[in-house]
């Protein structure tokens, strides 16, 4: 018994098809010779209608097989079977089952609609792809930035930088969602600063006998959740930042844990406390707000494209740094550079700045980020600089190297420079290149940059200086440098 193809031409293949099929019911139909057509489409590399049919032979059937022959012909350039086995041997041409469900020979109209839906999908397939080499070129267009560092480093200042520099700034709604979060800085500065009066060793009285009810309402009420702010909150702020007692408190806050920007704002209380008050630019920048988890920010210079991806530095956001390594053009490490007398959040008995040091050593000796070149942000030189002319806090008590440590030939030093500041910053910027030099694999490199978060201009000056080396670091990263 022969199959005929629609042209006339005979076929037969050895098709597995039924392996493992429960039902032997349909196998017993197909021995009983019901023909069943199939078309080109259906197959996709069957260059003509197919018919089949069964083999009458009861062994062939309890092998679960169907007998095909697809004979030689023009079409399909003289191959014997799809696969180009010779006639009468086993093809294991495997077909869908789904393939096999229309019965009887196709119409001619039912050819136009097959015909008309192969070209209506072809189109969707060729606006897919080229949806997808568009995206492919975009993405290795695009410069992705990761930033890193340890709790209260600036990392997301940097990233506040970035939107006023290259994106629209903030938005007046933006401003004002801004100020519960600037109002709650002050509260807890205030908070922080009378609490840590009585847990100093030795304690530190209050200059003003009266103040103390003051102290007693903002330990008693303004610690709650749900406080909102009345005006005499900002009259027993105010007069406690004046007491002399408050301020030498403040004096020691290396010895306990209180936010950078709490002097700032402590300061412009009679400003934030009027009911008009709208955040200007530099509140924005100052106000402190503990990041958690992974935010990403896209901006334009120049018309290329950069990604930059700022994550929690706190000890437990570590963990999801991982998530942000592939495909990272450079790494942006910033340290807080005045964070020399300070110890973790997380870890009182842990230095920031000794811990930040083994953060950038494990990072550059991450198997995942060996190819990866570092800028290195020495940020909060602002704050370096009043702590090492106040001499309160001297960098050897906590660095004691720095005692035999002299002012580098490379240090750039400009009229009116404290020269034990200069000392110090680039004892601290050699910290950090020592540890990038001592692998020496020549694989990535560290490009230090002193930098203020919340000065604008010097991010605006730094980041251009940055651009030309994220850009050698790109075309490295797709192997076109």
């Amino acid at each position: 018994m022969d199959g005929r193809s629609k042209c006339g031409k005979p076929l037969v293949v050895w098709h597995q098809l039924f392996f493992g099929l429960p039902d032997y019911s349909i196998l017993n139909e197909f021995h009983q010779s019901q023909v069943l057509s199939l078309t080109s489409r259906s197959l996709d590399r069957a260059p003509c209608d197919l018919c089949f049919y069964s083999s009458q032979q009861q062994d062939d059937i309890s092998k679960h097989r169907v007998q095909f022959r697809l004979a030689q012909n023009e079409e399909n350039g003289g191959a014997e079977s799809p696969d180009g086995t010779q006639e009468g041997r086993e093809a294991c041409w495997w077909i869908p089952w789904s393939a096999m469900g229309c019965f009887g020979s196709p119409s001619s109209k039912q050819s136009d609609l097959n015909s008309e839906d192969t070209r209506s999908q072809k189109r969707r397939s060729d606006a897919i792809s080229k949806q997808l080499q568009k995206d492919k070129q975009l993405y290795r267009a695009t410069h992705r930035l990761l930033l890193l560092g340890a709790g209260e480093s600036g990392k997301s200042t940097i990233v506040k930088q970035m939107r006023i520099l290259h994106v629209d700034g903030f938005s007046e709604q933006e401003k004002k969602q801004k100020i519960d979060d600037i109002k709650k800085n002050i509260r807890d500065a205030i908070l922080t600063i009378t609490g840590a009066m009585s847990t100093l060793n030795p304690p530190i009285p209050l200059e003003k006998k009266e103040n103390e009810a003051r102290v007693e309402y903002i330990q008693d009420y303004a610690s709650g959740p749900d406080f909102n702010y009345p005006p005499e909150f900002y009259e027993h702020t105010e007069e406690l930042w004046k007491d002399k007692g408050v301020l030498a408190t403040y004096e020691r806050s290396n010895e306990y844990q209180l936010i950078d920007c709490a002097k700032y704002f402590l300061d412009r209380v009679s400003i934030i406390k009027q009911p008009n008050y709208t955040p200007n630019e530099q509140d924005i920048l100052r106000c402190r707000v503990l990041t958690s988890g992974i935010f990403e920010t896209r901006f334009q210079v120049d018309k290329v494209n950069f990604h930059m991806f700022d994550v929690g530095g706190q000890r437990d956001e570590r963990r999801k740094w991982i998530q942000c390594f592939n495909d990272v053009t450079a790494i942006i490490f910033v340290t807080a550079c005045s964070s020399y007398n300070m110890v973790l959040r997380e870890d009182p008995t842990q230095n920031r700045l000794r811990e930040s040091l083994e953060l950038f050593k494990s990072i550059w000796n991450n198997r995942w980020l060996r190819t990866i070149s570092v800028i290195l942000f020495l940020n909060k030189q602002d704050l370096l600089a009043e702590k090492i002319k106040a001499g309160k806090s001297k960098l050897s008590d906590y660095f004691a190297e720095f005692n035999k440590y002299q002012t580098p030939s490379d240090a750039i030093v400009e009229s009116g420079d404290d020269p034990e500041v200069i000392r110090a910053k680039y004892f601290i910027r050699d910290e950090f290149l020592r540890i990038s030099t001592a692998s020496g694999d020549g694989k990535h490199y560290c490009y230090p940059h002193f930098t203020c978060a919340v000065d604008t201009e010097n991010i605006k000056r730094v980041f251009n200086d940055c651009r030309d080396i994220i850009q050698r670091m790109h075309l490295r990263q797709y192997e076109l440098l």
